[in-house]
């Protein structure tokens, strides 16, 4: 690198700003200052809690954040002066600054006083708005400044130095690899130009190096400083991809964990509960030849079948369904079914309305009570009420789940219940899930059951009691 000469006396002469046969070595303060710039290139932050290649640009990693520490590879802020790890993360380069700073008082000194006074003043004020400023309530353009003012600091330190310029300039890499690390991709342009900005402004003072020597040293520090941003900007997003990908292979680990785990699950089910109860519906079923004389018990006994049934149904859902239990078939076909299924039974066509999205927002428990009091509610109208018109409406919206069954028959109160559940029984069923259920009776002579069931409370998937 070309050495530009100060004006001051020195062992070699000064002649037009180069160096005369007679020059003598670099002072050792220039040359500490290019080692302390130059160990800027290598340092490290290896305090275990932040990562120097840490995204500042709002990307994290969802599967990496350790709660004890503040990991900038976790931080989803996009702020580089967050309170989290910042010690860490600004040590090695306010080592460097210090040690830039104190190289002037080496032989043969500073060369101006002042300037080395104003150098150390800026870097002080710099380290203050750091530890001062609440930076997590500023706009995030304000955290620019740290580097812009880091940079601006190393010009009063070049002309302090005096003589020899190129070791000293080094320390302009510090902020630059600082953006690289934390800052954005338009904050490391910013403090690149305020970089080459002090380079020329050095070049020029006190005696204007070459055109060609300034145009070179110029194209050197922007292709630097361009290398520099656009590998450590390049290497962070490489970063952040390969966290990304780590976090989804994660998340496959554990779908194929629960797979297995559901496989085993239903191969022990599958060789005791499952054909247990499997063998006890086809006894209940041999039964019932039995009781040709007693219709009401057979019907008790073929309810049961079909509940043990529904439970065999429900355990492998339970296992293999992903929603835990979704019903096979959707809420309006199953309620379309119930009521074909009891059209004999009632002995007259239901009208039924359907409203809202029923398949959507509906849980399968609330699903499961619904279909149970429809299916109790028409075998009533039918056997006990001797009901002639009988109406079904079932509406849902985000709140509720609403059921009506409407008849012209006897009033709820004088139905028999001998072979099934009783009023309070479905009531306190709909107790269970929040919601109630009721009967009114019109002036015109019609009974309506009404049973209510809340949405809010009971999230998809809600495991039934």
């Amino acid at each position: 690198m070309e050495k530009q000469t100060g004006s001051r006396t020195a062992p070699g002469r000064t002649v037009s700003g180069r160096t005369a046969p007679g020059r003598s070595a670099p002072s050792p303060a220039n040359l500490l200052a290019a080692a302390s710039g130059a160990a800027g290139l290598l340092a490290v932050d290896r305090s275990g809690r932040a990562d120097p290649l840490a995204d500042a640009s709002g990307h994290a990693d969802p599967g990496h954040a350790d709660p004890g520490h503040e990991d900038p590879l976790a931080d989803t802020s996009g702020r580089a002066l967050r309170r989290g790890g910042l010690l860490a993360r600004i040590a090695p380069f306010a080592a460097l600054a210090c040690l830039a700073e104190a190289s002037l008082a080496l032989p043969p000194g500073p060369a101006s006083l002042p300037e080395a006074i104003a150098s150390a003043v800026i870097l002080v004020v710099t380290a203050a708005l750091v530890v001062l400023l609440p930076w997590d309530r500023l706009p995030a353009w304000c955290d620019v400044a740290v580097p812009l003012l880091y940079t601006a600091s190393v010009l009063p330190l070049a002309r302090a130095a005096g003589g020899t310029y190129s070791g000293i300039l080094v320390i302009v890499l510090i902020p630059i690899i600082w953006t690289a690390l934390y800052h954005r991709p338009w904050e490391s342009v910013c403090v690149s130009a305020a970089a080459l900005a002090v380079v020329l402004t050095v070049s020029l003072m006190p005696d204007m190096a070459s055109p060609a020597v300034l145009t070179r040293r110029l194209i050197f520090w922007a292709a630097l400083a361009a290398m520099i941003g656009v590998a450590g900007h390049g290497l962070r997003a490489r970063i952040r991809r390969s966290h990304q990908q780590a976090a989804l292979m994660q998340e496959r680990l554990r779908e194929m964990s629960i797979l297995a785990d559901r496989d085993r699950i239903a191969s022990r089910l599958h060789d005791t509960v499952v054909q247990r109860l499997f063998a006890s519906g086809l006894s209940l079923q041999g039964a019932t030849g039995l009781l040709g004389g007693q219709p009401h018990v057979a019907r008790r006994i073929d309810r049961v079948v079909e509940d043990l049934d529904e439970c065999i149904t429900l355990l492998r859902q339970s296992i293999f369904d992903p929603a835990h239990g979704t019903p096979a078939r959707s809420l309006r076909r199953s309620i379309l079914d119930v009521s074909c299924e009891l059209t004999p039974w009632l002995g007259v066509v239901p009208e039924v309305i359907l409203e809202g999205p029923l398949d959507t927002v509906v849980p399968p428990r609330a699903a499961r009570q619904l279909l149970g009091v429809l299916r109790e509610g028409l075998a009533r109208s039918g056997a006990c009420a001797h009901a002639t018109q009988v109406a079904v409406a079932v509406a849902a919206d985000q709140e509720a789940v609403t059921l009506t069954i409407t008849d012209d028959g006897t009033r709820w109160a004088a139905r028999s219940a001998g072979d099934g559940p009783t009023l309070p029984a479905l009531r306190a069923g709909a107790h269970e899930l929040g919601g109630t259920m009721a009967t009114e009776y019109a002036a015109t002579g019609e009974t309506r059951l009404i049973w209510r069931a809340p949405l809010r409370a009971l999230p998809r998937g809600a495991p039934s009691r």
